[in-house]
C-alpha cells in the first residue's frame, strides 16, 4: 500500500518548513520535486496560474476570499507520494455525508456544501516537472512552462504555453493551446462543449487528426491527407506520416489548428 504523508502549515518538509502568509487568508509552500514528477493542484472554487521559474524548487500560493463563509473553514493540505505533490484546497466536511479527503489524481473527495470560499493558486514550476492543474470554477492560465502540462476545469477557461507536452478539458470555456513537444505515444487531446479550440504546434509533426465541433468550423494550417467524408464540422485527416492520435472536440465552438514558424 502506497503511503502519503499529508504535512500541515507547521511541518517542514524536504527541508523547507511550510508556513501561512502574514494574513490569515494566505497560504505559501516551497519544495523540491524531481524531474518527471508532478505538482499537482486541486481547487474547487478559484482559478490556477503557473509560471516559469528557473529555480529547482516548486512554489506555491494560495490566497483565499468569501463574501460570507469563513477563509479558516477551508485548510490547504500538501501531500507527498510516489508521484510528486499534491496540494489541495480541502473544505469542511459535511456532517451527514462522506469525509472530504486530499487524494492524489482523480481520487477523493471535496463537497463544498454552499461554501463561497474562493481560493487561487498561483504555481512557479522549474523546467522537467509536470503540472496537473484541477479545479472546477475558475480558469487555468500556465504561461511559458518548460514541463508538460494536464489541465482540468469545468467553468472556465484554459491558457496553456510550454515547451512540453499538455492536454486540457473544460466544459464551459475555451481553450488556447501552445506546445512545443509532440513525441511519445500518449493522445494529444483537447476538449471542450462551450467554447473554441485553438492550437498551436510545432512544424513536422506527424498525427492522426480527429477535430469536431457541432456549431462552429474547422481550420488547420497544416496539410492534410484527408481520410473519410469531408465535412466542415468534422474531419479526420493525417498530418504529416501520422501515428499519434491528436483529438479536438468542442460542441459550440470553432476549432482551430495552428503551425508555429
Amino acid at each position: 500500500m502506497q503511503v502519503l504523508r499529508v504535512l500541515s502549515l507547521a511541518v517542514t518538509m524536504m527541508g523547507v518548513a511550510l508556513e501561512s502568509g502574514a494574513a490569515q487568508d494566505e497560504f505559501r509552500w516551497s519544495g523540491r520535486v524531481s524531474t518527471g514528477r508532478e505538482i499537482e493542484i486541486k481547487g474547487v472554487n478559484g482559478g490556477i496560474r503557473a509560471e516559469f521559474t528557473g529555480g529547482s524548487e516548486v512554489q506555491v500560493m494560495a490566497r483565499k476570499r468569501s463574501r460570507r463563509s469563513d477563509p479558516d473553514d477551508v485548510q490547504i493540505e500538501v501531500i507527498e507520494h510516489g508521484g510528486g505533490v499534491t496540494v489541495c484546497a480541502l473544505y469542511p466536511s459535511s456532517r451527514r455525508g462522506r469525509s472530504n479527503e486530499c487524494l492524489p489524481g482523480s481520487r477523493g473527495r471535496n463537497d463544498i456544501r454552499n461554501n463561497d470560499v474562493q481560493v487561487d493558486f498561483t504555481v512557479h514550476v522549474p523546467a522537467g516537472v509536470v503540472l496537473v492543474a484541477r479545479t472546477v470554477n475558475g480558469e487555468i492560465y500556465a504561461q511559458s512552462l518548460e514541463s508538460d502540462v494536464e489541465a482540468y476545469t469545468v467553468n472556465g477557461d484554459v491558457e496553456v504555453s510550454t515547451t512540453g507536452f499538455a492536454s486540457a478539458t473544460t466544459v464551459n470555456g475555451s481553450i488556447d493551446a501552445r506546445i512545443g513537444r509532440v513525441d511519445g505515444r500518449a493522445p494529444i487531446e483537447f476538449e471542450t462543449v462551450n467554447g473554441g479550440i485553438t492550437l498551436d504546434l510545432p512544424e513536422g509533426i506527424d498525427a492522426d487528426l480527429r477535430a469536431a465541433t457541432v456549431n462552429g468550423s474547422i481550420f488547420s494550417d497544416f496539410p492534410l491527407r484527408i481520410t473519410g467524408r469531408l465535412s466542415r464540422r468534422r474531419l479526420n485527416g493525417q498530418i504529416g506520416d501520422g501515428g499519434r492520435s491528436l483529438e479536438l472536440e468542442t460542441v459550440n465552438g470553432s476549432i482551430r489548428l495552428l503551425r508555429s514558424p
